[in-house]
């Protein structure tokens, strides 16, 4: 099986300190740092959100959250550590959410990212990153519809938790979808 690391919002706005922040969001980055150095990993993929101003997941355009992730802004940034990983020759980013509508969760949405991803003959896909119970889950989801094999790296994720337990729910959702939770 030929295997790719999909990094998930390891963004500024999402670590502590953003407009954003996951609780321990950057106890994220040792874990994806191992990851992206196995072995078996051949492509490392990092996913972003780069939202234009008025985004609509915005609250100040009627959406839940605020504004996070403008394109161009250093919330918008990976990470160093990251950005350090993506050095072969296939690796790459994926923007998403970058139209003012639809709101886009999933690195599979409107990037192509699938498509890449048998055209470099993956098929299975390790996920970590942030966060677990939005952006995790809905790009395993949309990884496990489109044929491939998912681990999520729990130990590499961390959930936003708005209501206590919503991670450890994400979690059960994409299991019982077919991901495996390492």
């Amino acid at each position: 099986m030929k295997t790719a690391l999909l990094i998930v919002d390891v963004q500024h706005d999402f670590l502590p300190g953003g407009t954003l922040a996951v609780r321990d969001g950057d106890a994220v980055l040792g874990p994806l740092v191992a990851a992206a150095t196995a072995p078996d990993v051949a492509i490392r993929i990092a996913s972003r959100d780069a939202h234009p101003l008025d985004h609509v997941s915005f609250l100040t355009q009627g959406g839940p959250w605020p504004v996070h992730c403008v394109d161009g802004t250093h919330g918008a940034a990976l990470h160093p550590a990251i950005l350090a990983l993506l050095t072969g020759p296939d690796d790459r980013v994926v923007d998403k959410g970058t139209a003012r509508a639809p709101d886009a969760y999933s690195a599979f949405d409107g990037t192509g990212l699938d498509g890449w991803l048998r055209e470099h003959r993956v098929d299975r896909v390790l996920v970590g990153g942030l966060a677990t119970d939005y952006c995790i889950r809905a790009s395993v989801l949309d990884a496990l519809g489109a044929g491939f094999a998912v681990t999520v790296l729990s130990e590499a994720s961390r959930p936003v938790d708005l209501t206590l337990g919503d991670g450890a729910r994400a979690l059960d959702e994409v299991r019982a979808a077919g991901a495996e939770i390492d």
